[in-house]
């Protein structure tokens, strides 16, 4: 799928990506915010770029936007309180049809597609094994 394919589809398109969506609405909805209480969160503190109300209104209903620039993403990972790098996954996969594991390098996408090979038990004690050497936030401030 082309990125411009991406964001032509219809809401009822089966194949559509919503993951950005999806992530901004939850979160939204966890931080018990209405619209405009999170639009006014939603400042890059660097620039001071705004995502208005409008745009997040018609991103969470599904109507066509553009993908959201450097700023925007900056001012959203203010108002969602989460990590830049979460968001810009999501956008990826929403708005270019890239998928985070295939941007990594290509060690680690190897072995990405290697645990689908593991049993659920497998996976779990490598999980934990490699908890022990890299606790589970220590990447999410990057």
């Amino acid at each position: 799928m082309t990125p411009m394919a991406a964001r032509e589809q219809t809401p009822s398109d089966p194949e559509r990506r919503t993951a950005f969506a999806d992530l901004i609405r939850a979160r939204r909805k966890a931080l018990r915010l209405g619209l405009d209480a999170f639009a006014e969160r939603a400042v890059d503190p660097v620039s001071g770029t705004r995502v208005t109300r409008g745009w997040i209104y018609r991103l969470e209903t599904g109507e066509n936007v553009e993908s959201p620039d450097y700023e925007k993403l900056c001012a959203l990972a203010a108002a969602t309180e989460l990590p830049l790098r979460t968001l810009q996954d999501a956008a990826g996969s929403q708005f270019h049809g890239r998928d985070p594991v295939e941007g990594g390098s290509p060690v680690s996408v190897a072995y990405v597609r290697k645990l689908d090979k593991l049993d659920p038990e497998q996976r779990d004690r490598l999980f934990a094994f490699i908890d022990t050497l890299v606790p589970p936030d220590a990447d999410e401030d990057q």
